[in-house]
């Protein structure tokens, strides 16, 4: 068994209906861009109803149409805002809280000290965070239940250097299920690609078809930082 081995992203997700949000951060094999994705996915008619809207310093979700938006507090928010030349990727309103503590000079830790998994029993989804750095090295937090009746919450972060070619994968659920399995485990050791073109088109299509939303890929050239990012909508 090779614990270091690097899996196929997409294999992975070809095989599983219902990773339900998920996070991706890496750099690239030829160590130029760091690389930043992220995507939902939905099972019920409000979670269905979503989009990913361009924002001056990230993205954020609404409504695709809004006569159809019943209860907003989970599945409105911010995943992605930009914080200095570093990157906020979340799936839910963590994101500003971990914004207010950096701005503050205080790490991503003690900001999700202060949050806990969602309050959507039986499930009780947990919150995933990451902290993208300029230099390609991240950070990776899961809030999770420590039990099926949610009677406390299990904190775990996870810091990784920049290696060349190699992403770390973090997503809500195992998979599918009544109630959904919460993830287990370190973030998963993924392969990355060069080209963000690719690596975008093929993400998108290995998402479930039934299930899939919305991704956002961005690409950012750790000399410069300049980026390039992309977003698809199921709803275009």
């Amino acid at each position: 068994m090779n614990i270091y081995a690097k899996e196929s992203l997409f294999d992975k997700l070809k095989d599983n209906t219902y990773p339900g949000r998920g996070i991706v951060l890496g750099v690239t094999p030829d160590g130029k861009h760091s690389v930043a994705a992220y995507f939902i996915m939905g099972r019920s008619a409000n979670s269905r109803n979503r989009v990913f809207r361009k924002e001056p310093d990230g993205i954020r979700t609404e409504a695709h149409d809004p006569s159809k938006l019943e209860d907003p507090s989970l599945i409105i928010y911010h995943p992605v805002r930009q914080m200095g030349r570093g990157l906020i990727v979340t799936n839910g309103d963590q994101t500003d809280t971990i914004r207010e503590f950096l701005e503050k000079g205080l790490p991503m830790e003690q900001a999700l000290r202060t949050r806990e998994f969602e309050p959507d029993g039986p499930n009780w989804t947990p919150r995933i965070s990451g902290l993208l750095s300029p230099d390609g090295s991240c950070k990776m937090s899961i809030l999770k239940s420590v039990d099926e009746n949610g009677s406390g919450c299990v904190r775990q972060t996870f810091e990784y250097p920049n290696v060349p070619g190699l992403g770390f994968f973090l997503h809500t659920y195992v998979r599918d299920g009544n109630p959904i399995p919460t993830f287990q485990g370190e973030p998963e050791r993924v392969e990355m690609l060069d080209d963000m073109d690719a690596f975008t088109d093929k993400l998108w299509e290995s998402l479930n078809e039934q299930n899939k939303i919305s991704l956002y890929v961005r690409y950012t050239c750790l000399e410069t930082g300049e980026y390039n990012e992309r977003i698809i909508n199921k709803h275009q």
